[in-house]
């Protein structure tokens, strides 16, 4: 790794999105948090922040670092995307009008609702899940919870559910450079973009979910035609693979540490905390761009107007100026709080209540049944230019002493 002078920022030949560096992130990480707070990585003609408080900065200042200039490397000011610019790449005041109509359909009410309804399908397939002894955290779990509650939650219809998941591989790695691994996303695009476009129209939503709610909002005006049909297809891309990818990696970060899955047996309550342990540890999304809109400076460093800013979430959420010495280890003593793995500010995931109610009915069901939680085989990762997961993570568990049907 090369290391000169540019711009006041150390210059690195660094490429984040090889997939030696997207399996070793965390080495690369630590490699650019010491080169310092932002570097400019030339490959891209970008600047990588990777320490927490200059990452937290530019969350929280949308009028200096924009999102309409896309969450990826183009400019969509300046070129278009295949994509449709929807809540993520969009500022006030489209994004005001956007948020606001989708917060009246998701808040704490409504979220504390699907309670009844999701907790059900995660006892009954914990509970199947632990009478085998051994399953795949990520195929048997992580991918086919949130595939069996979340989409009838917004109201998709039943017929081609089995396109979310590449749709939400499309919508993510196109946040990245166009390689190898966007051109293995899109095979197949047009047809999973044509299904999707159906899938979130009025006529096709089933009746009392999100998705009729959000279009009751473009009924009473508060948003565009255009705005609803983005927005549910902005809950569905969100909804899917960032909860997979969260459940997966939190029976991961319990399942390398079982003295911790023995103490959350001992203390339930702090399931709440152990998700925001491994929701900072392993972050579902752990890298996204913002514009600078002016010239401005970022730790010191001069920015100027319209670069390209690569934000790594991920990074930041293991800063040792931020976390500790521990920063990299997985402690349920450790208060989370105040982590970026859902962003920050103006842009963060109104999505979240959900995402964390579904990992915490997953995790509070496994717990309740099994005493053990362990690995039984190396986890394969996934290649993802911007999302963190597994393809498998083969578990075994042991069925708690009295931990009997939840039938009746």
């Amino acid at each position: 790794m090369s290391l000169l002078t540019h711009r006041e920022a150390p210059v690195l030949d660094a490429d984040p999105f090889t997939p030696e560096n997207l399996v070793g992130r965390y080495s690369l990480h630590e490699a650019l948090r010491e080169a310092g707070p932002v570097v400019y990585l030339e490959k891209y003609g970008v600047y990588a922040v990777t320490h927490f408080e200059p990452v937290h900065e530019v969350l929280m200042d949308f009028e200096t670092y924009c999102s309409s200039g896309g969450v990826g490397p183009t400019d969509i000011r300046k070129q278009s995307e295949w994509r449709p610019a929807g809540i993520l790449e969009s500022d006030p005041p489209t994004h005001t009008a956007m948020r606001r109509g989708l917060s009246k359909v998701i808040h704490p009410g409504s979220v504390r609702d699907l309670a009844a309804g999701f907790a059900p399908p995660a006892e009954t397939l914990a509970e199947s899940l632990v009478a085998r002894g051994a399953f795949d955290g990520v195929t048997d779990l992580a991918q086919v919870y949130p595939l069996r509650v979340f989409p009838d939650a917004v109201g998709i219809p039943d017929s081609g559910r089995e396109n979310l998941l590449p749709y939400g591989s499309m919508a993510f790695n196109a946040f990245g450079p166009r390689n190898e691994i966007y051109e293995r996303a899109f095979a197949g695009a047009e047809s999973v973009a044509a299904w999707v476009e159906w899938a979130c129209a009025r006529g096709s939503l089933m009746p009392g979910g999100f998705g009729e709610k959000i279009w009751e909002q473009a009924d009473l005006g508060n948003i565009s035609d255009q705005e609803a049909s983005l927005l549910v297809r902005a809950l569905l891309s969100a909804g899917v693979d960032t909860t997979v990818a969260g459940i997966g990696n939190t029976l991961l970060s319990l399942a390398r540490q079982p003295e911790q899955w023995a103490r959350l047996r001992r203390e339930p309550h702090l399931v709440k905390f152990a998700v925001d342990e491994a929701l900072r540890l392993e972050s579902p999304f752990q890298m996204f761009h913002r514009t600078a809109t002016v010239d401005t400076e970022l730790a010191g460093v001069r920015i100027p107007a319209d670069s390209k800013i690569l934000l790594f979430l991920g990074a930041a959420n293991r800063d040792p100026r931020r976390w500790g010495d521990t920063a990299s280890d997985f402690d349920l003593d450790r208060n989370a709080t105040g982590h970026v793995a859902f962003g920050m500010g103006l842009h963060q995931c109104i999505g979240q209540p959900i995402a964390r109610l579904e990992i915490e009915l997953v995790l509070k069901a496994l717990v309740a049944r099994a005493a053990t939680l362990e690995l039984d085989g190396d986890p394969v990762p996934e290649l993802h230019n911007t999302l963190h997961f597994f393809t498998s993570i083969p578990l075994k568990v042991s069925a708690a002493a009295g931990a009997g049907s939840t039938k009746e």
